[in-house]
């Protein structure tokens, strides 16, 4: 059986298991810790429209990126500025 290949999506899409476990650890960050909604929507966008995403993880550093979006100090690792 031919493995798939990866998908250019966020984990929650790929991975709806795993997305949930990635989506609960968010809701638990402090909030002086999170992006504001709208960056993380922002952010999120970015990440999607990157070639270096494959089923919600960052090909540059191995992160979930609906984690790394979420933090309000982050910053993309992959395009210096992206967001």
């Amino acid at each position: 059986m031919a493995e798939r290949p990866p998908c250019r999506c966020l984990l929650r899409q790929a991975n709806p298991d795993l997305g949930k476990i990635v989506a609960d650890y968010v809701d638990s960050l402090p909030e002086d810790a999170k992006a504001s909604p709208e960056v993380y929507r922002q952010r999120l966008a970015a990440c999607e429209s990157c070639p270096r995403l494959a089923d919600g993880m960052c090909l540059d550093c191995g992160c979930y990126v609906e984690a790394r979006a979420a933090k309000a100090r982050m910053k993309c690792p992959g395009v210096p500025g992206r967001w």
